[in-house]
């Protein structure tokens, strides 16, 4: 492999398989930097609720782009990918371990997706009051005048959808399929070794439910408690961590604590569902795992590292 590209080993999987506890040990054996690829975990709030690596793991390997953003900060795959570019340019003398669940993250930085304007909230307001004003049914029959590819694939209740795509190309004067269209450009050009740890479905929904108990014990209510204090709405992007709004609910009053947990238990085994699904089909692994992460198997992925750097 040409030595002037950097290299970058990608840990990917649904949550709670053992990513995190992968890449700190891979970074401590190559002297690597470990970037996160988390969406939630790029918010510096409740890092208990989001899983974040604790102040001792971060101590044992640099650590980044963890707890960057504020809790009303909003973020994309692109915007992530950017950053975690610079972090790897950054570290460029170093490999760098990137560790996340977020697949449009890892899918932007490793295969780039298609170049999507910033849209100014002006245009999304005048989408917003023609929708009002015209009503669903004719808002789609412009759009499709306007989009007829877009339109052709939703539905008429889609609202946020339809307004994306009402705005992008009154902004822009382009059909949003126009843009959906153009080659995907990655944020980076480098060598990448994907690995992905894929457990069973049961040993996720374990580890998870496991997981998310440890979280309320650690002290993951009184994080949130903390943070709601200050005013932060539940429409806050940090609000997104899995479980976060059932115990918001508990904290108001409007249910009790058991049945809060159960509902977060629920949302992670959802998303991890629904991860998995996504990793299965879309993800360009090297190795993949079919077991939860642990020691026994750090052997054939560390061979597997030496034979490729």
């Amino acid at each position: 492999m040409p030595q002037s590209l950097p290299k970058v080993i990608v840990v990917a999987g649904p949550t709670a398989s053992g990513k995190s506890a992968l890449a700190l040990a891979i970074a401590e054996e190559f002297n690597a930097v470990v970037v996160n690829a988390d969406s939630q975990q790029c918010y510096r709030d409740l890092p208990i609720l989001t899983a974040r690596p604790t102040p001792q793991e971060e101590a044992r390997a640099p650590h980044r782009l963890f707890g960057t953003l504020g809790p009303t900060e909003k973020d994309s795959g692109p915007a992530w990918g950017r950053r975690a570019a610079q972090a790897i340019a950054a570290n460029a003398d170093r490999t760098t371990v990137l560790v996340g669940g977020s697949g449009l993250y890892l899918q932007s930085l490793m295969v780039g997706l298609p170049a999507m304007p910033e849209i100014a909230p002006a245009f999304r307001a005048a989408a917003k009051a023609l929708l009002q004003e015209i009503g669903h049914d004719a808002f789609h029959a412009r759009l499709t005048q306007r989009d007829p590819v877009i339109a052709a694939r939703l539905k008429v209740g889609d609202t946020q959808r339809i307004l994306r795509a009402w705005e992008v190309v009154e902004a822009t004067g382009r059909p949003l399929s126009a843009w959906q269209a153009d080659p995907p450009r990655p944020a980076v050009a480098a060598h990448f070794l994907p690995f992905l740890i894929l457990p069973p479905r049961a040993a996720v929904i374990a580890a998870g439910n496991g997981r998310f108990d440890r979280m309320i014990a650690a002290g993951a209510l009184a994080e949130l408690q903390t943070l709601l204090a200050t005013g932060i709405p539940l429409s806050a992007p940090v609000m997104r961590a899995l479980g976060a709004k059932p115990l918001a609910a508990h904290l108001a009053g409007e249910i009790g604590l058991p049945a809060a947990v159960e509902l977060g238990k629920i949302a992670t085994r959802q998303y991890a569902k629904r991860q998995s699904t996504w990793f299965r089909h879309q993800f360009p692994a090297a190795l993949t795992l079919s077991e939860q992460f642990s020691e026994r198997l750090l052997p054939e992925i560390f061979a597997k590292i030496w034979k490729w750097g």
